[in-house]
């Protein structure tokens, strides 16, 4: 598979207004990751926006299904030789079909509420 580079920039301001609305009533906290909004359950990033993508975390088998089904969404890698395991970014193609995001979206939240909650990093080292 490609990796695809995704250049940093400012996060399009209708991703960033799309994604509040959508997820306004799952239970999850929005915090900044990569200079951008971004969705957290139990500690744990499960969505975002990143420049002209919406980045979100999956399964491995929603990962590849979703992968060699969609030429509109690749590995998400939030800036050159680094891509996040777990996480896809989709292009604002594929989110056109608000039904199909949906679906998606119900999957990375319920995938990423099925994962332990994150051990918070102590401060002192």
């Amino acid at each position: 598979m490609e990796e695809r580079k995704v250049p940093w920039k400012k996060p399009n301001p209708e991703l960033v207004d799309l994604l509040s609305m959508e997820l306004q009533d799952l239970d999850c906290e929005l915090r900044k990751m990569f200079g951008s909004p971004a969705y957290f359950v139990n500690d744990n990033m499960f969505m975002g926006v990143h420049g002209d993508h919406i980045f979100m975390r999956l399964s491995q088998n929603d990962r590849e299904t979703i992968l060699e089904e969609r030429d509109d969404v690749h590995p998400f890698i939030p800036r050159e030789g680094r891509t996040i395991k777990e996480y896809v970014a989709f292009e604002e193609s594929f989110l056109r079909d608000v039904e199909i995001f949906r679906e998606w979206k119900n999957k990375s939240f319920a995938f990423v509420s099925s994962l332990p909650e994150k051990e918070k990093k102590s401060k002192n080292r």
